[in-house]
């Protein structure tokens, strides 16, 4: 029979792991995107017990996505799984914007472990696999405010990995498989420190050795933090449409070309705006880490500059 991990690993979009995660607790209240309710599953819950589906023929066969269990009566799918694709369809606008944290560590910490209503960043779900693995649903936007309290309460005792990674649609890549090589990247690092692995785009998790030569993926936390620092200074000091020209103009091969339009570009920006990229010297930075700046500022708010 199937535990809560397989059923999780049957996910192909973030939409379905959420509704997963929703149904094996045991909710009956739905989420909605004004206020969400927070999902809190472990795996000593009890798995789904249920009699095995009938073998693949050409007049019958087991359910067509968990090829386990039997399908429901003129259905494809046994009812675990319609029920799981039907609460899907709701989440898809929830978790077009979610990231999930794999964190592999020394122990689960409290702060994980206990559901904290005083919290305020807003936790979508949570799973407890293990004495030292667990998995977190959240918002883009409340990685930074979640990733600085854990480190505000367990800074100096957490060591491990935390791995980062947007959900997907299915189209590009599939949940369940990208939860299984974020659990197949963990066993590299040691429980020294606690680490953070930052995959911009779900593709990035089948080939994590090249941007990790590229230094763009792995970071010290507190490292995390500072760029994530960073990308809230830049999306407060620089409106939407600088950041493009600038991106634009620091992806420019062209030095002569580079050079005329960055003088311009410098006449529409405020003196904080000027005095920010100077002092960065972001001219001078090379294009992965260019790519991670843009990146990381998807993730962040910004605040209102006088």
């Amino acid at each position: 029979m199937l535990s809560h991990f397989d059923w999780l690993r049957r996910a192909s979009t973030g939409a379905e792991l959420l509704a997963t995660l929703q149904y094996l607790a045991g909710d009956a209240e739905t989420l909605t995107e004004d206020e969400p309710r927070e999902v809190i599953l472990s795996a000593s819950s009890l798995p789904i017990d249920e009699e095995l589906g009938s073998p693949p023929s050409a007049l019958d066969g087991p359910c067509g996505r968990c090829w386990v269990y039997p399908r429901a009566p003129q259905l494809l799918y046994c009812p675990t799984c319609q029920t799981i694709l039907a609460d899907a369809d709701r989440w898809q606008k929830i978790t077009a914007r979610a990231v999930i944290v794999w964190g592999y560590v020394n122990q689960v910490p409290s702060r994980v472990r206990a559901r904290t209503d005083e919290n305020a960043t807003r936790v979508m779900a949570r799973y407890l696999h293990d004495e030292q693995h667990f998995l977190v649903m959240l918002r883009h936007r409340d990685l930074q405010p979640w990733l600085k309290e854990l480190v505000l309460y367990h800074g100096g005792t957490l060591k491990g990995l935390l791995q980062v990674c947007p959900t997907t649609g299915g189209r590009d890549s599939h949940m369940g498989e990208l939860l299984c090589r974020l659990i197949r990247n963990e066993a590299r690092f040691p429980l020294d420190r606690l680490r953070i692995r930052f995959f911009a785009v779900p593709h990035q998790v089948y080939d994590p050795h090249t941007y990790d030569r590229m230094g763009i993926l792995t970071f010290d936390i507190a490292e995390f933090l500072r760029m994530l620092d960073m990308a809230v200074v830049f999306r407060s000091l620089l409106p939407p449409e600088e950041q493009k020209i600038l991106y634009h103009l620091l992806k420019n091969e062209d030095s002569n070309e580079a050079q005329f339009y960055w003088g311009r570009l410098l006449n529409l920006l405020s003196r904080e705006a000027k005095d920010m990229l100077n002092a960065w010297r972001i001219r001078q930075w090379p294009q992965p880490q260019i790519d991670l700046l843009y990146d990381l500022v998807r993730y962040v708010e910004f605040y209102q500059v006088n």
